[in-house]
């Protein structure tokens, strides 16, 4: 067994609460933009007084409609900056926010409102509103809907013009650091969502550290954070109270598709993503060299960029020859890349999967360092992460300041620290089952170096035994498969089987783009995916794959399906984790077929 911690860096208030960020902000920084609001396509400065009046407008709104202390309040969202005021206007009238992902079905709403109590619901749109409305009979406590869409802000405003500030802060300050904040149901990949409480405390000690050790990439009045990912996902939340911690400007995207746009006019100095962004950032510029004619130098630059950030790791650095060459390509190639970016971007934080080792040293070398974490719903996001400082790519880090983590005799990562839930809502099984010893079981494997620097090495539940006795843990190939452009998802099987198999989906953004430069245009995802040329190419998708692991490990059949594994399928969860035992009963006949041949 080996463990390792680190020293808290930000001490956690006992009597207070996360409004109090907002009540401190307003009295410090009254003018300082925290955040910044996309109206009519131009963005528009929230100073932290203002912020704090629109919160406590809603907040009054709230407390007016009976909202109690301790009530449970639906939030159906996607990420804008309504999402952020409602959540801390939740928090000011007393009550807990419930998150529910926009994307949730009717049956998934109904579960999350129903499990948590909810005696109301805040949703963006009127489909959202019809798809709560499709359950309410099956929700007597549910009493009240608001549609941001239908001047919800407006009408909560109103609602509770007869009511004072001096009302709303005495309402406010009635929970403290132990009070719980929000219900965070888990993504459900083997079942029933988990309702996860985390308290104030939870965020106090995670964001406050978080923003400690990060220091540099948190200058209030210069640094800015676009959020695009859910904030009904934690790593989301972390982003928001982080910002608002700090303070530094916080804007939000709610749309994917436009986030190059939204990057470029936003401009955000830190960047907070998923690798799956990065990869297609990555992706999708090496494609677009190589239709301009310029792939090669592309390929050159990116070879450039990674021998540059490995040198970085070594005594004596970068060549004068690896420094001329990189001084040409930034002129060429990164500067360009940064731009994409916003161009003012110099760090990221990457969480949610692993980043892989060639494209954290890919980015750190053109200048745009992304700093791998780890975490989970149950530690309310980052537990592990890379300082800005002393880097270590291929690893997710050391450990939360303040917080411990510990290496079980199993492999199993284990997590002490004031940042993790205090329970399982309606759950007192799973709450033991999670939590012995003071220490949560994260269902990990991984590994702790000499410096306390953790990598994670797969999923418990997820290791699979060949029938040579093999164990295998399928993240490590599966996302260095994915990192390919042809590929969207990649899931591993074989346990009990003779060898390492694998069932794997095409990119529908770049198999358009590979079917044009290869002759092939307008062909269908279906007939492509019997196309000798395209199976070569995902062979050495896999071929590439198969170098992370032993032979015993590697891939040596594989299957590609002319389907997506999406939400609306029911193959991933709302945070894109693989439902394994979906996808393997519903393809059962594919897996079969990698074996019989």
């Amino acid at each position: 067994m080996r463990e390792f911690s680190l020293p808290a860096l930000y001490e956690v208030p006992a009597d207070g609460n996360l409004t109090d960020l907002i009540r401190r902000n307003a009295a410090q920084h009254p003018d300082v933009a925290v955040m910044g609001r996309k109206v009519n396509g131009e963005w528009q400065d929230v100073t932290a007084s203002a912020f704090l009046d629109e919160v406590r407008a809603a907040a009054k709104g709230l407390m007016a409609a009976g909202i109690r202390p301790g009530d449970r309040i639906g939030l159906m969202s996607r990420t804008r900056y309504e999402w952020t005021l409602l959540d801390f206007a939740i928090w000011s009238a007393g009550a807990i926010t419930v998150p529910v992902y926009e994307t949730s079905s009717a049956e998934q709403i109904q579960w999350i409102l129903g499990d948590s109590g909810a005696v109301a619901c805040l949703v963006e749109s009127p489909a959202h509103e019809a798809a709560v409305e499709s359950v309410r009979d099956r929700l007597p406590g549910l009493e009240n809907i608001w549609q941001i869409e239908r001047d919800a802000l407006a009408r909560l405003r109103a609602a509770g013009e007869g009511i004072c500030d001096e009302e709303v802060d005495e309402r406010s300050a009635l929970a403290d650091a132990d009070t719980a904040a929000t219900i965070v149901y888990t993504s459900g990949t083997t079942g029933r969502p988990k309702g996860c409480v985390l308290s104030h405390r939870s965020f106090f000690a995670e964001c406050g550290n978080v923003v400690e050790r990060l220091r540099p990439l948190f200058s209030t009045g210069e640094s800015s954070v676009l959020l695009f990912l859910p904030v009904a996902h934690v790593f989301g939340r972390l982003v928001q109270v982080a910002s608002v911690m700090a303070p530094i400007k916080l804007g939000h995207a709610p749309d994917i598709k436009h986030l190059t746009d939204d990057l470029a006019s936003f401009r955000p100095t830190l960047i907070l993503g998923v690798p799956r962004v990065f990869e297609k950032v990555y992706n999708a510029a090496r494609a677009k060299a190589q239709a301009d004619g310029k792939g090669k130098i592309f390929d050159r630059a990116a070879d450039t960029a990674i021998a540059y950030s490995r040198s970085l790791d070594t005594a004596a650095g970068p060549t004068f020859g690896l420094k001329l060459k990189y001084k040409l390509f930034d002129r060429l190639v990164y500067g360009k890349l940064r731009a994409v970016l916003g161009g003012r971007a110099t760090h990221a934080i990457s969480g949610g999967a692993p980043l892989g080792e060639r494209l954290g040293h890919f980015y750190r070398g053109i200048g745009f360092t992304a700093l791998e974490g780890y975490g989970l719903t149950e530690s309310c996001a980052a537990t592990a992460f890379n300082p800005w400082d002393r880097q270590k790519i291929g690893t997710v880090g050391q450990p939360l300041p303040g917080s411990v983590v510990r290496i079980a005799d199993d492999g199993e990562v284990l997590l002490h620290g004031e940042h993790l839930f205090t329970e399982y809502w309606n759950n007192e099984t799973a709450t033991a089952d999670a939590l012995s010893d003071g220490w949560f079981h994260t269902g990990d494997i991984g590994t702790l170096d000499e410096d306390g620097y953790l990598a994670i090495t797969g999923r418990k539940k997820e290791i699979l035994v060949t029938a040579g006795g093999k164990n295998v843990a399928p993240a490590v190939i599966e996302d260095r498969i994915r990192a390919h452009a042809l590929i969207a998802e990649c899931m591993v099987v074989g346990d009990g089987r003779p060898f390492i198999g694998a069932l794997i989906t095409l990119d529908e953004e770049f198999l358009p783009r590979w079917a044009e430069e290869h002759g092939r245009a307008g062909t269908t995802a279906a007939a492509l995916a019997d196309d000798p040329e395209l199976i070569a190419a995902v062979q050495r998708a896999v071929d590439d794959g198969n170098a992370a692991v032993s032979k015993a490990e590697s891939v040596r059949k594989f299957r590609i399906l002319p389907t997506q594994f999406t939400e609306e399928s029911g193959h991933v969860t709302p945070s894109l984790k693989l439902k394994r035992s979906v996808v393997a009963k519903e393809f059962a006949e594919e897996i079969e077929a990698i074996y019989r041949g």
